[in-house]
């Protein structure tokens, strides 16, 4: 779990965005910091403004008031770009983000607009997919690859640009189960190996449960914010929000009915396996 006296990496003050055909307020007087090394999710439902934060964090769109900090840049048009040299996202359909013939061309594209020498790019493209364990696929065509391999190319992408931030946008949304596994074992293993910061924009709280700390968004607003083992205590509350709770926390609140006692929640399938094995070999 990371301290939250970290280093701050990204901070929302008092920010508020609407769009120019709507009334109502996208974001209302949000604020939130992000650290060092952390993995942070933000979940909600349609329209709860999670999306709209991503869009601001990445600079395709500006506050309407407050303001946002990313490595210390204020993000303005004057600093953007650097922002988004620190920034790398991660979007929803994976066949929206290839622009390279092959799986190399594809990963190299960012280094080539930004003017790396050849040398070194061959090396970071070589690296980065060497660390989504793509390598193999270097020649490959784009659409001959399954979703989740789709996916972790296109982090491939992102951490070849060597940024301090990865925003998982909707990421995962697309996939089926083995491709969100891959991808989110994928980012994890990064977060720790390069210590980068995580946000995981989703709906989805089994891929939430993964996180250090979630941020849950309702209606432009930060509504509660704490870690997985906090948030999914309010069950009825998420619920009424439009969210459900990871399948584990469901399973193990079942299973408590037919007479298993757990000493806390489980966030993962893992944790509740774990945890019945020990009750089996405890009996």
């Amino acid at each position: 779990m990371v301290n939250n006296q970290g280093t701050e990496m990204i901070s929302i003050d008092h920010v508020s965005f609407r769009y120019p055909d709507q009334d109502r307020y996208a974001l209302s007087d949000v604020s939130f910091k992000v650290y060092n090394g952390e993995w942070l999710a933000i979940v909600g439902h349609n329209g709860s403004g999670k999306s709209t934060l991503a869009k601001l964090l990445n600079g395709l769109q500006y506050p309407e008031s407050g303001t946002i900090q990313v490595d210390r840049l204020v993000l303005s048009e004057d600093t953007v770009w650097d922002i988004r040299k620190r920034v790398g996202m991660v979007f929803q359909n994976p066949d929206n983000q290839f622009v390279g013939t092959t799986v190399q061309d594809d990963v190299a594209f960012g280094l080539e607009n930004q003017g790396i020498p050849q040398a070194i790019m061959e090396k970071r493209v070589h690296d980065a997919l060497q660390r989504v364990r793509m390598s193999e696929f270097l020649n490959q065509e784009p659409h001959h690859l399954s979703g989740g391999q789709k996916q972790r190319v296109a982090i491939a992408g992102i951490i070849a640009l060597q940024p301090k931030v990865i925003i998982l946008d909707e990421a995962t949304s697309m996939l089926d189960p083995i491709g969100r596994k891959e991808v989110i074992e994928t980012i994890r293993q990064l977060k720790d190996e390069l210590e980068l910061s995580v946000i995981s924009i989703t709906h989805d709280l089994d891929e939430a449960a993964q996180a250090d700390r979630i941020i849950v968004m309702n209606q432009g607003k930060v509504y509660r914010e704490g870690t997985p083992m906090e948030i999914f205590q309010l069950e009825s509350e998420l619920t009424q929000l439009g969210l459900d709770i990871p399948f584990s926390i469901k399973m193990a609140k079942a299973l408590e009915m037919k007479g298993f006692h757990f000493p806390t929640l489980y966030l993962t399938d893992k944790e509740l396996v774990d945890a019945l094995w020990t009750l089996h070999l405890n009996k």
